[in-house]
């Protein structure tokens, strides 16, 4: 929990993919943490509907050419990836729920910049 303040601090905005329905409110059960309290919370999902882009962030991303490293790990097997870390000091699991979560943030920004008018 102090990891997390500590790194939204002085943080303005928080962008997320499918974040009002999915992440913030996993925080907030997990962690007891709302975000939307901390800083303001834009969700990209909305925007690639305005686009025409429908999908998950992964079928976002293919439909925009943005390049993913890590192939065939979806949302559910991050959850469950954290529960294996959780439950059972999996430190693979781990390490790999965290490079993932880092391709995440990296493409948000990429899809971020594409979504910009120009």
């Amino acid at each position: 929990m102090d990891n997390l303040l500590k790194a939204v601090d002085g943080v303005s905005t928080i962008y997320t993919y499918n974040g009002s329905r999915f992440d913030l409110p996993f925080i907030n059960g997990t962690l007891g943490i709302d975000l939307e309290s901390v800083a303001d919370h834009h969700d990209l999902m909305h925007d690639c509907w305005r686009c025409n882009l429908f999908g998950g962030f992964k079928s976002v991303e293919q439909q925009l050419g943005i390049p993913r490293r890590l192939q065939g790990i979806t949302g559910l097997d991050a959850v469950l990836l954290w529960q294996r870390y959780q439950y059972y000091g999996d430190q693979r699991a781990l390490d790999l729920l965290l490079e993932y979560n880092k391709e995440d943030v990296m493409n948000l920004r990429v899809l971020r910049e594409r979504l910009e008018p120009r």
